[in-house]
């Protein structure tokens, strides 16, 4: 099969020799190679401007990265026989971390399948496809999964916003088996869950967070917590399992606060758990006016900063929650602020707090940093495949 050419300018290949896996456009010797030439989700072989092979790349020719690299050997191809061993790979460096079968089984372009995620929920796998590479090897992706983990069921959830900058459609489907209440039973440190994956955000459940939640579960034994933007209970049903007296749950979505109520019955800590539907940042300011405190507060808010534009915007709302949060917490608190937003600096969020702590005139002590789950690993040379930050703050009173 001979593939179209992407040829780069003269040393546009030190970052591709140097680890990292993406193209971008202005990269490209489009007068030796148009990019216009190329059709979305191609395969294509990426060179050197010497004409040096540099591997096999997916091409995306209308967006800022136009290709992405699947294989450093210009005879391997994206297909059916590659999926298979890279689910295998990927399974077993995920087996090696967590029981159970829960985890995030595929992390796009940390596990050489970049447009691709599919998310293990014991015997069902979700997957999400945000390319048209993918797209135009869905039913691949399908046998893959069946021949390497022999699920249940299989979720196609393929609703994420990316797709749509790809020009691909949504859809929810599946295609493999029957689902109970559209969800999927996991376990995460020791707790029971059903996760939405067909109603839900994403695939249905947040694993990136799984070892942020182990550590905040030693820290809730008698306290009162607070789980802000809390979706289906991940932080909140975790606690109060782990011997938390008290957890107030905030969502703006009631059926998110049904999910929290029926995964705190699973667990049988119902009675611990109150729930607050309405928008965080209304919520909280309501909190404070009825002069509610906490012992310990996580603040988990969606991406404030989706693009690398929003910074500003972004990093001001991100001070905005926290400082209200921190103005709720008892003399001696611990608040646990997270960001999934991968433009946001890892140096950001422990100096806002650190800003908020002078202005409200607390003393913040910085006594844990996480990040993601080993189930979302991390490429060296590609900063980006690393989004996830979790600051956890001892908030005093000044001496």
């Amino acid at each position: 099969m001979m593939l179209s050419v992407l040829r780069l300018k003269p040393k546009a290949e030190r970052r591709l020799k140097g680890g990292h896996l993406w193209v971008y456009s202005n990269e490209v010797d489009t007068s030796a190679t148009p990019l216009k030439d190329l059709t979305a989700g191609e395969q294509v072989v990426v060179e050197a401007a010497g004409g040096k092979p540099l591997g096999v790349a997916v091409a995306s020719p209308e967006q800022l990265i136009c290709a992405r690299l699947i294989s450093r050997d210009t005879r391997q191809l994206l297909d059916a026989s590659l999926l298979v061993h890279r689910l295998q790979v990927a399974m077993s460096s995920r087996e090696l971390w967590y029981p159970h079968s829960c985890y995030r089984w595929v992390y796009g372009d940390s596990d050489g399948l970049p447009g691709l995620v599919i998310d293990r929920f014991g015997d069902v796998a979700v997957a999400q496809i945000s390319s048209v590479a993918m797209e135009l090897l869905k039913d691949e992706i399908v046998h893959a999964i069946q021949k390497v983990a022999s699920p249940r069921v299989i979720v196609l959830k393929n609703d994420g916003k990316l797709r749509a900058v790809e020009g691909l459609p949504e859809y929810v489907e599946v295609v493999e088996g029957a689902l109970e209440d559209d969800c999927a039973p996991l376990i995460e440190n020791d707790t029971h869950f059903m996760a939405p994956v067909i109603h839900g955000q994403k695939t249905g459940w947040f694993y990136d967070h799984r070892e942020n939640r182990a550590q905040l579960n030693r820290l809730v034994k008698g306290k009162r917590v607070l789980d802000v933007f809390s979706y289906v209970g991940g932080w909140g049903v975790q606690a109060a399992r782990h011997g938390a007296a008290e957890v107030h749950c905030v969502d703006a979505s009631a059926q998110a606060l049904d999910w929290v109520e029926q995964n705190a019955a699973l667990n049988d800590v119902e009675e611990k758990l109150h729930c607050w539907e309405g928008d965080a940042f209304a919520a909280l300011k309501q909190l404070r006016d009825n002069a509610e405190r906490f012992d310990v507060i996580v603040v988990d808010p969606p991406a404030f900063i989706p693009r690398r534009k929003d910074i500003k915007a972004g990093e001001q709302a991100y001070k905005r929650i926290n400082q209200i949060a921190m103005r709720l917490l008892n003399r001696d608190g611990i608040i646990v602020s997270g960001s999934c937003s991968m433009h946001l600096a890892d140096d950001r969020l422990p100096d806002i707090l650190r800003t908020l702590g002078r202005e409200l005139d607390r003393e913040v002590m910085i006594q844990h940093v996480g990040s993601q789950g080993a189930d979302h690993p991390v490429l060296p040379a590609i900063p980006e495949t690393r989004y996830l930050k979790a600051v956890f703050a001892r908030v005093l009173p000044t001496r």
